[in-house]
C-alpha cells in the first residue's frame, strides 16, 4: 500500500459502505468503524424503519462501481403513486414516462447488503461497537471507544470520512467546535410512526406492490411501500401536538381505533389489530440539519452527516450515494489532490444539499395536500403531455429530481420557473376542457423557450 492511501470511514451505513468500494477501486486501504453492532447478525423485520426509495441518482452511483445488480435483487419497482381517499376510492398517478420507476428497498436489508458489498467489493475491514469520541482534524487521528470492552484506541489515517448519520459524532465532537463553523438543526412540527400491513394468509399482497400508496389527509398523511414478503411498511406522518389529529391525542387503544376507523377506514379494514401493534415502533422525529463547511483538514462529511433531510422526496439515500459520485469525479479531476478535492466538494455540493432540503419540505405539502386536488392533477397532466411532445423544452420537476442526474440546486430553480409558467397556463379560460389543445401547447412552448433539457 503506497503512502497516503490509508483511509478511515466512520459509519458502516449505506453511504459509508458504498464509498468504501469507490476508494478501494481507486487503490485505497479502507477501515470502517461503526458504533452499532453488526445488524446482519440480528433479525431484520419489515417495518423497522422507513422503507427507502432508490431512483436514478442512487443507481448511477451503485452501477458506476458495478454493485447495482446486488441491490436490484431486493428492490421492488414502483411505477406510480396510488392515492386512497376517505371512501376508499383509488386514483393512480404515474411517476414518469412509460417504464420509469422508483424502487422500494427495506432499510435493514439494503444496509446489510451494502455491508456485504463493502467487504466483498471494497475489501474493507469493519469494526463494530466502536464509538467515535473525537477527531484530530488536522492530523487525521480518530479517537474511538469499544463499547463492549471499554478499551480506547487512536487510529491515524491519511483521510477520514464521517458518514455517521444526521447526529454525526465526528461533526458534533470535532467540527462544531471550529471557529466559524455554521450549523443548524430544525425539527419540523410533525413526527412519524411505523405500522406493518401484513401479507394475506397465502403470502400475497393486500395492495398493488408496484406503487407507492398515499393516504393524503390535508394536514397529515400515511404512506405504504411494499416489502419482499408480501407485507407493506406503512408510515404515518402527523403533528406531534396542537392539531385535531395529532400523535398526543392517540394515547389509548380506543383512541387509535377511532382514529383509523374515521380517517383511514380502508386501512383499518385490512388491519383491524392496528391498536395492538401501535407501540411496536417508536414515535420518531424529523429534522433538517445544515452545516458548512463540509470539510476540514483531513476530514470530510458525507450523506446525512452533511445534509440530513426529511424523507418526502425519497432522496436521502440517493443524495448520499450521489456524494460518492461527486467525490469520485473530483478525485479524477484533481488527480487525487485531496486539498483541492475537499475544497471544491464542500463549495460545489453544499448548494445541492440545501436545495434537496427545500425540495423535500415542498414535496411534503404536495403529498399530503395536493395529490388528491383536481387542479394539481390537471397541472400534472398538462406537464406530462407537453413533456411528451417537447422533451427538450420541459422535464417536470419530479422527473428532474428522480429520473435524472441534474443537480438538485439547478432542478430547484428550474422547478420554480416551471411553476410560474403553469400558474399562467392554469388561468387560460376553460383550461379543464382545452388543456391538451394545440393552443395551450403552443402557449407553453413560447413560455418555456429558455429551457433546454
Amino acid at each position: 500500500m503506497e503512502k497516503g492511501k490509508n483511509v478511515v470511514i466512520v459509519g458502516a451505513g449505506l453511504v459509508g459502505s458504498l464509498w468504501a468500494v469507490y476508494l478501494s477501486k481507486a487503490g485505497y486501504k479502507v477501515t470502517i468503524y461503526e458504533r452499532r453492532s453488526d445488524i446482519r447478525k440480528a433479525e431484520i423485520s419489515a417495518g423497522k424503519s422507513i422503507n427507502l426509495a432508490l431512483s436514478v441518482r442512487g443507481w448511477t452511483a451503485l452501477d458506476a462501481v458495478g454493485v447495482g445488480d446486488e441491490i436490484r435483487k431486493i428492490a421492488i419497482p414502483m411505477h406510480g403513486r396510488v392515492m386512497h381517499d376517505l371512501e376508499g376510492n383509488l386514483t393512480y398517478q404515474p411517476y414518469g414516462k412509460e417504464g420509469e420507476a422508483i424502487y422500494s428497498v427495506s432499510r435493514g436489508k439494503v444496509n446489510a447488503a451494502m455491508m456485504d458489498i463493502a467487504e466483498k467489493y471494497g475489501k474493507a475491514t469493519i469494526h463494530y461497537n466502536h464509538e467515535c469520541q473525537n477527531v484530530d482534524l488536522k492530523n487525521g487521528i480518530v479517537f474511538l471507544k469499544n463499547s463492549l470492552t471499554g478499551e480506547k484506541i487512536e487510529v491515524k489515517a491519511d483521510l477520514i470520512f464521517a458518514v455517521d448519520g444526521a447526529f454525526s459524532a465526528v461533526r458534533f465532537n470535532s467540527m462544531q467546535k471550529l471557529n466559524r463553523f455554521n450549523y443548524s438543526q430544525n425539527y419540523i412540527a410533525d413526527g412519524y410512526r411505523e405500522l406493518l400491513l401484513p401479507a394475506n394468509d397465502d403470502g400475497s399482497y393486500k395492495l398493488d406492490k408496484n406503487a407507492l400508496h398515499i393516504w393524503p389527509r390535508g394536514r397529515f398523511m400515511m404512506i405504504a411501500l411494499a416489502n419482499e414478503d408480501g407485507s407493506f411498511t406503512c408510515t404515518l406522518f402527523m403533528p406531534h401536538e396542537g392539531d385535531k389529529f395529532a400523535f398526543d391525542k392517540l394515547n389509548s387503544p380506543e383512541a387509535v381505533n377511532t382514529f383509523f376507523k374515521t380517517v383511514f377506514p380502508d386501512f383499518y379494514e385490512m388491519v383491524p389489530t392496528v391498536a395492538e401493534a401501535w407501540e411496536d415502533h417508536p414515535l420518531s422525529n424529523l429534522a433538517i440539519i445544515r452545516c458548512s463547511p463540509w470539510t476540514n483538514g483531513k476530514v470530510a462529511l458525507m450523506g446525512d452527516a452533511a445534509h440530513a433531510t426529511v424523507p418526502f422526496y425519497g432522496q436521502g439515500m440517493n443524495a448520499g450515494f450521489e456524494d460518492c459520485t461527486v467525490l469520485s469525479n473530483l478525485m479524477k479531476k484533481h488527480n487525487e489532490n485531496w486539498e483541492a478535492i475537499f475544497e471544491e466538494y464542500s463549495r460545489e455540493r453544499k448548494p445541492d444539499g440545501d436545495a434537496l432540503q427545500d425540495l423535500s419540505l415542498d414535496n411534503y405539502y404536495v403529498m399530503r395536500d395536493y395529490v388528491s386536488d383536481p387542479e394539481f392533477l390537471l397541472r400534472k397532466k398538462i406537464e406530462a403531455k407537453f413533456s411528451e411532445l417537447y422533451p427538450k423544452s420541459w422535464l417536470p420537476l419530479y422527473s428532474q429530481v428522480t429520473f435524472s442526474n441534474i443537480r438538485y440546486s439547478v432542478a430547484y430553480q428550474q422547478g420554480k420557473k416551471q411553476s410560474d409558467i403553469m400558474d399562467i397556463i392554469m388561468q387560460i379560460p376553460n383550461i379543464e376542457n382545452v388543456w391538451d389543445s394545440e393552443t395551450v401547447m403552443n402557449e407553453m412552448k413560447v413560455l418555456s423557450k429558455d429551457f433546454n433539457f
